[in-house]
């Protein structure tokens, strides 16, 4: 039996104000508790694809045409305010660079406790880091993000974006820098927390291969489009 739409993308046009497209007529679905790859050459539209899903795109310099629905929910018809409330609580998106994603003078602690303040969720930080597969929660809490390895810092984003139970997490090229065990080892968390949790995800990487070691299905994108033909399934 199929399993319910989450995510709804529905002829997802994105253009600069300068006059380029960016993606043109892009539909696809996300089920609920479901990992979706998302893959592409450099430039073709990814990270923007991601960005326009929680209404990051600047409107000074995008324009965004189509519609983006979770769980029945019009995101593009959604105001600032409203926007702000559904980042982090229903989708929320990892990062491709946990450095720059984290706050370089808070401790971890900290930086995860604030998002459970905003959001007025209670959680453990401790628990949301082991949740992502931290080993040694109360040493990484303590610390700075430039005293912890790359590793370590992704995790952290992980949990970040656990933290308020969102139905649906987006993860910008999440294997780039990563050998092949730790490939092995994210893909094994990506999917447990699936099945544990019941979140979707959608993970957008270049090699379709590595994508469809750890997604229901890979989608790819090419020249602004999805590619016909080009869905693969694990």
């Amino acid at each position: 039996m199929p399993r319910e739409p989450l995510l709804e993308v529905c002829d997802l046009r994105i253009g600069l104000r300068s006059g380029r497209d960016i993606l043109h007529g892009v539909s696809f679905d996300i089920p609920t508790a479901t990992i979706a790859g998302l893959s592409g050459n450099s430039g073709c539209g990814k990270t923007t694809l991601a960005l326009a899903l929680l209404k990051l795109l600047p409107a000074a310099r995008y324009s965004v045409g189509g519609e983006i629905r979770l769980r029945g929910r019009d995101l593009p018809g959604l105001d600032e305010r409203a926007m702000e409330a559904v980042r982090g609580a229903q989708i929320a998106m990892i990062f491709q660079d946990p450095l720059l994603a984290l706050n370089p003078v808070l401790r971890i602690r900290r930086q995860i406790t604030e998002i459970l303040r905003v959001h007025r969720t209670a959680g453990d930080p401790g628990e949301l880091l082991a949740l992502a597969g931290i080993r040694s929660p109360e040493r990484i809490l303590a610390a700075y993000p430039h005293e912890l390895s790359g590793g370590e810092r992704q995790r952290v984003t992980i949990a970040q974006a656990l933290a308020c139970g969102p139905a649906l997490i987006v993860a910008d090229e999440p294997f780039t820098s990563l050998d092949a065990p730790g490939v092995v080892e994210l893909s094994s968390l990506f999917r447990r927390l699936r099945d544990r949790l019941g979140t979707s995800f959608l993970l957008i990487g270049h090699h379709a291969g590595t994508l469809a070691a750890t997604a229901d299905h890979v989608l790819v994108l090419r020249d602004g489009t999805l590619a016909m033909g080009e869905v693969h399934a694990r």
